[in-house]
């Protein structure tokens, strides 16, 4: 049941922090600091869109990771919960949660009832603010959906990232636009459709950059996620790249003819130069 992506051996943990992590934002951070040094998180994983699927919520600390899916547990009773936490680290003398916590059968499990059930100590993160806005995923993935990426970015506590597959596009923007890297998104929860002055890690290097995400409205109307390299005539074969949102320019628009598009996106590559 229990998946790990570490070589610590469970019964070297002492301490685990619990909860989703999606995100690993800056109220995730605070519960990351209150662990041991033979500190793990126990991720439950929802699966679904996020924005830091499943491994990627890895990627933003030191700490080791397992992982329970959801659909595992959910019908485990809160009393039975504990004890799965006992068998699966035999040597834990803390658990780090968040002040929302529940487990349980019906999330009928509370911080008090925790308390109440494990014997070592239960160190309980109260909720945690940004300029009065309580920080939580789904708060983040709000603002993303509205454009609203320096507010989501405030709550991360970094850039937004997301990483992909290098695909084949259109072949146009090489030809008659600008050229552009297009790719997958995965698992990544996506922003609101439009252009975006992003750092673009490509091949190890990072590139300001000028990302459209959206139906192709002026071409073939198929979604895409296309990614403009500033100033840089990139040539090279590569099949990964992440893109990290800085700011948002614009909502998709439609063009009639290929050479209004191209102006459009030349005032964009200008604006975007202004964001990085």
């Amino acid at each position: 049941m229990l998946k790990s992506f570490t070589t610590l051996e469970k019964n070297e943990i002492e301490s685990i922090a619990i909860g989703g992590f999606d995100g690993v934002h800056v109220a995730h951070q605070i519960l990351l600091s209150k662990l041991t040094d033979k500190g793990a998180l126990l991720i439950i994983h929802r699966g679904g869109l996020g924005l830091t699927p499943k491994e990627e919520r890895c990627h933003y600390h030191d700490k080791r990771c397992f992982f329970l899916e959801l659909e595992d547990i959910k019908q485990v009773e809160a009393e039975d919960f504990v004890t799965l936490l006992l068998q699966e680290f035999p040597n834990l003398q803390k658990i780090v949660v968040g002040y929302d916590f529940h487990f349980g059968t019906g999330r009928k499990g509370d911080v008090t009832l925790l308390k109440s059930l494990f014997e070592g100590e239960v160190c309980v993160v109260e909720e945690v603010f940004h300029e009065d806005i309580s920080i939580h995923s789904k708060k983040i993935k709000t603002f993303l959906s509205e454009g609203e990426v320096e507010k989501a970015n405030a709550l991360l506590g970094r850039e937004y990232t997301i990483t992909g597959d290098v695909i084949q596009g259109q072949g146009i923007g090489k030809e008659r636009l600008y050229p552009t890297i297009n790719m997958t998104s995965g698992d990544f929860f996506l922003p609101q459709d439009g252009v975006y002055a992003c750092w673009a890690d490509v091949a190890g290097e990072v590139y300001p950059s000028v990302a459209f995400i959206g139906k192709r409205v002026s071409t073939d109307g198929a979604f895409s996620i296309e990614v403009h390299l500033l100033d840089e005539d990139f040539s090279q074969e590569v099949k990964k790249i992440s893109l990290r949102f800085v700011s948002f320019l614009r909502e998709n628009k439609k063009f009639d003819v290929l050479s209004n598009l191209k102006k459009q996106i030349t005032q964009d590559i200008k604006e975007a130069k202004l964001k990085l």
